[in-house]
């Protein structure tokens, strides 16, 4: 059964305090430059970390073996477990099979499938013997239609043993990617024609007699990973991800959310380890901290938030992540069942969002559910990072938090401001940064600056213009920004939060066009769920369908045409918007594994449709007003 969001703006309980926690509040030092450029310096120094994250480990499983590391559901429905000791044991064991076969950096470990436990002990045998590990999208595998970019990682990253759990769901992206003369283990399954090393057979494996020393050799600058992120090149860029950048990451996460100290941290969690928010920043909060990850298979969309309502009916989070739409769709369950919402608020420090702006609607509406529970506000915090800074970089305080707001860089990273057509543009340096994109040498000299600071081309503006001590918003992609045939600036990120908070709950995401044109048009990504809230006799997954419906359109053009109506100039002007009735191509690099859109992909590929916006004859299915 799929519950039915209540879409009455609730009344905010701006009475209702904040939940106190424990915080380290940024506080920087400011120094401005002749030239405009600012630095932001922390005052508080960056405190001690250690020189591999399998160290935390160590810890825990001597400190508390029997606790809960990770848990998953099994075929019954409960809960398999793998505790601190166990993760330990089962982490030599794998780690001794892959030193016995050689594996290095120019033959990592590839990991095709999604979470599991047995993902992550693959993982953390990989890390404990010091062998760097790929995770990747199982969109490359299982989404994808040419598996190009699948293809062009493997020539990149030259793996010495693939894993995916279920060999047989993997089996074509395995026959078709994985080289005669490369391994493929699997915690189950088959791949027709090929020999398949079970994943039971690297837990048998005896310690290897070099095994503690391979762990002690590990050093700061040693391979833990790399992640795959494809920015605005289209095919994957491998960003280095050394054991420095993650345990100093941990530290700073442990200094500004201090709260993790005051209980280990609990976690019911869906976000894909193959990105740096799910596999750097939770993982490795859960297992710094001596924490639970409870592994949640749902996704927030219909058929899959169930299964996240399920597990929070069991487990109560002392801290909960997600990205907005995860919210929204968790919001209309909370709001109807009393016992999960009792469950959900029960023990939670705070929750924390990322990858997009999260509502008003929904910002409010949660806070008046914790409030309605425990009398308080649960602290909402976000920030600014990346894949390339580990990912935390900049930090809200509790008190401030706001959709749009990234707050201030925490201890151990500096951040740049050098002013860029009008705005400032944010630049990164501390231990957590990465030293760069692995066999892509011109790549990784064009991401730093003569200082050496990465450069995340995000755009940040003062939240008070003379106190940059107040943190700083959001402001665009400076990549994304264009011109007007009039020579006038269309500052793009902030014009598309806008547009997608007028058009809810129609309206995912928008692509801004325009580039050397007189006026400003939209291609308009719909929200499948979001339509469904008005015309429910709308298919599922049929966007054609959904696009074309004349209820939509009607509702969308009302939405339309109110946000036209507060426009102040040319360069907030949005005058004509297409539907688009066909998905964004993960393929041609329109859109990410994880649903990020690329704009500049998006409008090279989508030209002609672009042309017809434009076109003095307008077709029918461009709205204008």
């Amino acid at each position: 059964m799929i519950a039915k969001p209540n879409m009455s703006v609730p009344t905010p309980r701006s009475d209702a305090p904040l939940r106190p926690i424990s915080f380290g509040d940024p506080d920087v030092a400011i120094d401005r430059r002749s030239d405009g450029t600012i630095y932001l310096r922390p005052k508080m120094a960056l405190g001690e970390y250690p020189v591999r994250l399998t160290d935390r480990l160590h810890h825990w499983a001597k400190a508390e073996p029997n606790r809960v590391f990770m848990a998953e559901r099994d075929a019954s429905g409960g809960w398999r477990q793998i505790t601190y000791g166990e993760l330990l044991v089962s982490s030599r064991r794998i780690a001794s099979s892959l030193i016995a076969r050689g594996l290095s950096a120019e033959k990592p470990v590839v990991i095709l499938s999604g979470n599991s436990i047995d993902h992550a002990l693959v993982a953390f045998g990989a890390l404990y013997a010091g062998i760097p590990f790929c995770p990747v999208s199982p969109a490359y595998s299982l989404v994808s239609k040419d598996y190009g970019k699948l293809a062009f990682l493997m020539k990149l990253l030259t793996p010495g043993l693939v894993f995916a759990d279920d060999a047989t769901k993997f089996a074509e992206a395995l026959e078709a990617n994985v080289s005669l003369g490369t391994e493929i283990v699997a915690a189950h399954g088959r791949v027709p024609g090929r020999d398949v090393t079970m994943l039971g057979e690297l837990l048998a494996t005896p310690e290897h007699r070099h095994l503690d020393a391979a762990h002690d050799a590990i050093g700061p600058d040693t391979i833990a990973k790399f992640l795959l992120t494809s920015g605005s090149t289209g095919n994957p860029k491998a960003v280095i991800n050394t054991q420095r950048m993650i345990c100093a990451n941990q530290v700073m996460l442990r200094e500004t959310l201090a709260f993790l100290k005051d209980e280990p941290p609990v976690i019911v969690d869906w976000l894909p380890w193959n990105h740096t928010f799910g596999g750097n920043h939770n993982i490795g909060l859960t297992l710094y901290n001596g924490g639970s990850m409870y592994l949640d298979a749902g996704k927030p969309m219909p058929g899959g938030i169930e299964e996240t309502v399920r597990n929070l009916r069991e487990i109560s989070p002392t801290v909960y992540f997600n990205v907005p739409k995860g919210y929204e769709s968790l919001l209309p369950y909370l709001r109807d069942d009393k016992a999960l919402r009792a469950k959900f608020f029960a023990r939670l420090h705070a929750m924390f969002f990322s990858g997009a702006a999260l509502s008003p609607f929904i910002w409010n509406s949660l806070d008046e559910l914790g409030a309605q529970e425990t009398g308080y506000r649960v602290p909402m915090l976000t920030g600014l990072g990346a894949t390339e800074t580990a990912p935390f970089f900049m930090s809200v305080k509790p008190a401030t938090s706001r959709s749009g707001h990234v707050g201030l860089p925490v201890s151990g990273n500096d951040a740049k401001l050098v002013p860029n057509n009008g705005k400032l543009e944010v630049r990164a340096k501390g231990p957590n940064v990465t030293p760069g994109y692995w066999r892509q040498p011109q790549l990784t000299a064009a991401a730093f600056d003569e200082e050496g600071f990465y450069k995340f081309g995000d755009a940040l503006k003062p939240v008070v213009s003379d106190d940059f001590s107040a943190g700083f918003d959001f402001d665009g992609r400076i990549a994304e920004d264009f011109k007007l045939a009039s020579g006038t600036w269309v500052s793009v990120g902030p014009l598309r939060a806008r547009f997608v908070a007028a058009c809810a709950p129609l309206v995912r995401d928008v692509v801004i066009a325009g580039i050397n044109r007189d006026e400003i048009s939209a291609l308009v990504v719909l929200d499948l769920d979001g339509c469904r809230l008005i015309n429910p006799t709308l298919p599922i997954d049929d966007l054609a369908a959904t696009a074309s419906d004349p209820l939509i359109r009607s509702a969308f053009r009302e939405r339309f045409a109110k946000f036209l109506g507060t426009a102040t100039g040319s360069s907030t002007r949005i005058t004509r918007a297409v539907l688009l009735g066909t998905p964004l191509s993960i393929d041609r690099g329109e859109v990410t594994d994880k649903g990020s859109i690329n704009q500049r992909a998006v409008l090279d590929h989508r030209a002609g449709l672009i042309d017809e916006i434009y076109s003095p004859t307008l077709p029918a299915h461009v709205i204008t007003l």
